[in-house]
Formats: C-alpha cells, structure tokens, sequence
C-alpha cells in the first residue's frame, strides 16, 4: 500500500520489506542481544554511554521500548493484515517505520548531545505512528473485535512518555518501568491466550487425538480480569499487602488456566511447548511478585520482574518469532535442533538472572553468564532465520 494506505499491485520490492515481520523480527534479534552484551560492561562502570538515563534506566528501557516494542510492531504488522483481509504495509512505508525505530534508539543513547525533550519526540515517534497504523487498518477493516490490542499499545506508548518524564527531570524511571512491562504482559495474556490453545488444539487433532484445550470461556475472562486488575495495582501501589494477594490470587488462575489448555500433551512437538513454557514464566513471575511484597525482608521484587521479563517475554517473543517466521517463509512448522538449542539458552539466561536475584553476592558472574545466554538466543535468531527474513518467501 502507498504512503496514503491505498492498496498497491504485487510488491516487486527487497524482500526484507515486504511484510512487517522481517525488518522487525531480524533488527530485535540483533539488538536484543548486543544491547545486553553492552549493557553488562556498562553495569560494571567499565563502559559509559552519552545517554541521560542512569546505566539501569537505559537498560530497561531499551528492552522494554527497544527490544520488545520491535518485536510487538512486527507481530502486529504481520497479525493484522490476517485479521482484516488488507493488504500489509510494505515498501517505504515500512522502511520509513524501521528507521524512525532506529532513530529512537540513538536519541536514547546521546540524549546528553542532542537533549532529553528531543530524545523523548524521537523516540516516541516510533509507537506513536504504530499507534495511527494499526489503528486505521483495523478501522478500515472494519475489525472491531481487535480494537483492544490498542489498549496495551496504548499503555506502551505511554508508559514510554513518562519514562523519560521520570528519568529526566526525577533522575530514575519508576511507575513507567512497571507500566511498559504490565502492557507488554497484557500483549501476552490477549494475544497468547488466543495462539496458544489454538495452536495446541491443531496439532493435537492432527497428531495425539484425546483431550484438547479447554475452549475461551468465562473462566478465562476472569482470568485476565485478576490479572489485569492486579497489574494495575501493582503500577500504583507496588507495596500493598492486597496488591500482593491478588498476584497470589492471579498466579493460581493462571496455573489452572495453563493446564486447561492441555500443553503436557505437546512434548513431541517443541514448536508448540515452547509457547507453553513461555507462558508458564508469567504465574511464576506472579508467585514470586506476590510473595515479594508480602515478604520484602526475604525476596526482593526484582526476582519475579526479571521471571516476567526475561522468561515470559524474553521466551515468548523467541516462540513467536520462529513459528512465524517459519510459517511465512514457507518452512515446516516443525522445530529442528538448532532452534532447540537458541529457546533453551533463552530459558536458561532466565532462570540464571532468577537466581541472580536470589543470591546477589554472585551477581557479577551470574549477570555475565546470563547475558551471554541471552545473547546467544537472539543473535544465534538472526544467524539461524536471516537468510530467511532475507529471501522471498519460499512454497514448499
């Protein structure tokens, strides 16, 4: 489609541009796991960059709006399209909305040289215009059912806004930090609440007839209403006593929710148990939450945020972005040993910054070993699929 959103004839363009998955897939990928290779020495005060956010601030930020943002936007620019019959956004439009991400993180990273108000314009350009893109294709689609993606998109842009706010003139990120990841684990509850048993249930029918997922139901709806409402609380009052019995509360229903959906049945194929084991990181991220705000004096809070955003993210976009890239370049869905080894580094970088947090007298070497993992992952991601975000998609 042209600059206006009219629909184009075949798109004879670089394949890199021509569906919104393999721009944003491949430069997440790399920058995913070199901000955190880079992010390490910086931590260690052996490193510094000409950013006004504190060495954490920028850490966080830059996975939560870097990072993560860019895998959301290539989710959703490809997921779109399916939803509402239109053509994708293509070509220079898309070239045009991969440059503003880049422009976004150098803002962020010399935002000494250039100013924190104009580091804040530039990099909130990026979801800003992915805000007005999808919000016209569902419009003109007339898909109404998926207006709601809008809400945690909206939340990220946002929580991103006050980010800077926060960082700039109060010197640390604090209610924004928990913001932006609330709305990346909502993307995950509504998106991944809908794949997950959808995807199981196929290849169940397919492969090991029997009990399937347990169909959307009202149990779910209560669900992502706990979660949701706690999540809330949580952005507002991250030390109540009540905020933490709701994690509590939600950590169960999830747990339940995860069974429901039959994912012990999938162990023959890891394509699907991977969105399970991803999945499974956000009540443990929950449990671990709750009991830190119930037990400040024996777990910290950070225990449980780096479950949610280095397991459940981390391991959920790794999922996602190899069933789709798989599927929409004509591969098998089928997950061979190398993807086994990139999601298992994923999981196991999670697990090591986990108990990073546990045993903080072993953080130096255990934060190092975790971002080697993590950079193992999502940079062996775009070795592995490069060549094939790269080509034209390929009928098999």
């Amino acid at each position: 489609m042209d600059m206006l959103g009219n629909p184009r004839k075949d798109y004879a363009g670089p394949a890199i541009f021509s569906f919104g998955f393999r721009p944003f897939f491949m430069i997440a990928s790399i920058y995913a796991g070199a901000s955190v290779l880079l992010w390490i020495p910086l931590f260690m005060g052996h490193l510094e960059i000409s950013s006004t956010f504190a060495p954490v601030d920028w850490h966080i930020h830059e996975m939560l709006f870097g990072f993560a943002a860019a895998v959301i936007c290539g989710f959703l620019l490809t997921a779109v399209p399916n939803w509402t019959g239109r053509l994708p956004v293509q070509g220079f439009p898309l070239l045009l909305l991969s440059l503003l991400w880049l422009v976004g993180r150098l803002a962020v990273t010399y935002s000494v040289q250039i100013g924190w108000i104009a580091a804040t314009i530039l990099d909130c350009m990026f979801l800003f215009v992915l805000w007005l893109v999808v919000a016209r294709e569902i419009v003109r689609g007339q898909n109404w059912r998926n207006l709601k993606v809008l809400v945690p998109l909206s939340v990220l842009l946002s929580s991103n806004l006050l980010f800077h706010l926060e960082a700039s003139i109060g010197g640390i990120a604090d209610y924004s930090r928990r913001m932006a990841l609330v709305a990346i684990i909502a993307f995950i509850l509504i998106i991944g609440g809908r794949i997950i048993p959808s995807f199981t249930r196929n290849w169940l029918v397919k492969f090991n007839p029997g009990r399937l997922p347990a169909p959307f139901s009202l149990f779910e709806k209560i669900n992502l209403m706990a979660s949701m409402v706690t999540m809330v609380g949580w952005i507002l009052l991250p030390e109540q006593e009540l905020v933490g019995y709701g994690f509590l509360a939600a950590s169960v229903l999830l747990f339940v929710q995860l069974a429901r959906w039959a994912g012990g049945r999938t162990f023959a194929e890891p394509l699907v148990l991977i969105l399970h084991i991803s999945y499974l990181f956000i009540p443990v991220g929950f449990l671990l939450i709750g009991l830190s705000i119930l037990y400040p004096d024996k777990l910290l809070p950070v225990v449980g945020i780096h479950a949610l955003g280095t397991g459940a993210v981390g391991g959920m976009i790794l999922a996602v972005m190899m069933r789709a890239s798989k599927g929409h370049t004509g591969k098998p869905l089928v997950m061979k040993p190398t993807d086994v080894v990139l999601y298992a580094a994923v999981v196991i970088a999670a697990i090591s910054r986990v108990i990073c947090a546990l045993f903080p007298e072993s953080m130096t070497w255990l934060i190092t070993f975790s971002g080697a993992f993590w950079a193992v992952g999502f940079v062996g991601f775009s070795i592995v699929y490069g060549r094939y975000l790269l080509k034209p998609k390929q009928i098999v």
